[in-house]
């Protein structure tokens, strides 16, 4: 990918987004086309097709979505399911009508099934049913990337797709009913911390293994394979570590200087059982994450304390598009 591109990434204000912009800037690409929620809905078909070839980018990277946690998801699966399947047949779709040659199209590992063989490889894709209490988002990013697919095969455009396992990082959501887990963890512990709270509430039993990957090496992952020339359909992008939610809770509460007793609440739903991604088709290529789980966390908390110093701390509308 020359350094003279002209690059569109959508979503920029969210945490994806924002991510793959600053890694796009430190590398030296210098032609970068965004557009707030306000400027251009990605829900008006002709709005991003009139965007598109007004614009002419030379790549688009699509990070563009409304996003929440399990809460956030289970209770409005129609709406997780309307909005990003919408906003991604625009925004790949309209990408090719106007003759966009490349497009990067970013999901998430939950598109695979719920009881997906461990490390889940790509080829578990459509295997078998998915989680339910996410089932609307993974059905709109199966869209997606499938429409990815589907325009590379039959009109030689390359289009293709990341999909990054749990997140965590600068410009999370902390969002504490309707967030993801490690963000809504990390508000817990701090909040307890400052409070003197003798517990801290979580939700299930703490027993499901997930790994998490921080934003700035899924943003360094996505620079990586928009310069293969002949870049996988569908790779996945991880860590390849994994640890309980307990571990994690444990993990967090001790870098904070919490001294609450954590108290699980097995009322609230834990989720997929186990959802590690198996990485070793991008390792293959020749990527691998930088930012071990310790470090990132501590970045994490202290990026944490300087947003609610500064009163600039997301988590006030949890399912905003971005």
């Amino acid at each position: 990918m020359e350094k003279s591109a002209k690059i569109y990434v959508a979503g920029h204000r969210g945490m994806v987004g924002s991510a793959v912009v600053r890694a796009l800037r430190a590398a030296g690409f210098g032609n970068i086309v965004v557009r707030t929620h306000g400027e251009l809905d990605l829900l008006d078909s002709r709005a991003v097709r009139e965007f598109y070839e007004s614009e002419r980018p030379d790549v688009a990277v699509i990070a563009a979505a409304r996003v929440g946690g399990i809460g956030a998801n289970s209770e409005a699966n129609s709406l997780f399911l309307y909005e990003n399947a919408i906003i991604a047949m625009n925004t790949v779709y309209q990408a090719a009508e106007a003759g966009v040659k490349r497009l990067l199209f970013l999901g998430s590992t939950c598109i695979y099934p719920r009881l997906a063989p461990q490390p889940i490889p790509e080829e578990a894709l459509l295997s078998s049913p998915l989680e339910k209490t996410n089932e609307g988002y993974a059905l709109a990013k199966i869209s997606g990337l499938k429409l990815c697919e589907y325009l590379r095969r039959e009109r030689g455009l390359c289009y293709h797709s990341l999909m990054p396992t749990n997140l965590y990082g600068t410009g999370d959501n902390y969002d504490i009913e309707h967030g993801h887990v490690l963000p809504t963890l990390i508000r817990k512990f701090e909040t307890a911390r400052t409070q003197n709270a003798p517990t801290v509430t979580l939700w299930g039993s703490g027993t499901p293994l997930r790994e998490f990957l921080h934003v700035d090496d899924l943003a360094a992952a996505c620079l990586f394979v928009l310069g293969l020339e002949n870049p996988p359909n569908l790779v996945n992008c991880g860590s390849g570590r994994e640890l309980s939610i307990r571990q994690l809770a444990e993990t967090i509460r001790e870098l904070c200087g919490c001294k609450s007793l954590i108290v699980w609440d097995r009322t609230r739903p834990d989720g997929t059982p186990r959802k590690l991604c198996d990485t070793s088709l991008i390792r293959s290529l020749g990527w691998a994450p930088k930012i071990d789980l310790v470090g990132g966390l501590r970045r994490t908390i202290d990026e944490y304390r300087a947003a609610l110093a500064r009163g600039s701390l997301r988590g006030v509308d949890p399912c905003q598009v971005q």
